[in-house]
């Protein structure tokens, strides 16, 4: 059995958790979310905890053990704190501002990028260089913060593009000319 799976998940309050047929569904004060689940994983509430168990003893099911149980956890997290994702834009001229349900990049392209915010997401941009990815989905909220990285990844040579917070890049040191 999986140790990650046998640990029991606790539900704070104003979070419900309802199991349904192959899916939990939890409610918090952020939000809603929907979780299927694996093949041949229960889940059971009981005593304000959250606990994932296998159906049958088989070696194929255990491996999804752990992964059941911590897609429900993030989904508690989710719906009671949310998640947050932090980007920087660094080099002269880059800068990004939020425009209604879009975000409009200027990344040194001849052109000027453009972002649809996704359902359930919200995206701030503090001082044109610092981008905040929030939402009560920790999957979609690593995708939208993954998706805006790639529209110019960080370069190696001159340290400009989009980087995460705190994300720290082993510089490059070009030819030199003799």
């Amino acid at each position: 059995m999986s140790r990650i799976g046998k640990r029991p998940i606790a539900i704070p309050k104003g979070v419900t958790v309802s199991v349904g047929d192959q899916a939990v569904e939890v409610k918090g004060p952020k939000g809603q979310l929907r979780q299927s689940l694996p093949p041949g994983i229960t889940v059971e509430v009981s005593n304000g905890e959250v606990r994932a168990a296998l159906a049958r003893e088989d070696g194929e099911l255990r491996k999804f053990h752990g992964l059941a149980r911590t897609l429900v956890a993030n989904a508690v997290q989710g719906v009671s704190a949310g998640f947050k994702r932090e980007l920087d834009i660094v080099g002269v001229g880059y800068r990004a501002e939020v425009k209604g349900r879009q975000v409009v990049f200027a990344l040194g392209y001849s052109h000027p990028i453009v972002y649809d915010i996704p359902q359930s997401i919200e995206i701030a941009v503090e001082k044109q260089t610092h981008v905040t990815v929030t939402g009560v989905d920790k999957q979609l909220v690593g995708q939208v913060a993954a998706n805006i990285r790639a529209m110019r990844k960080p370069d190696p040579y001159k340290q400009k593009g989009v980087r995460y917070t705190g994300e720290v890049l082993k510089k490059k040191q070009g030819k030199t000319g003799a």
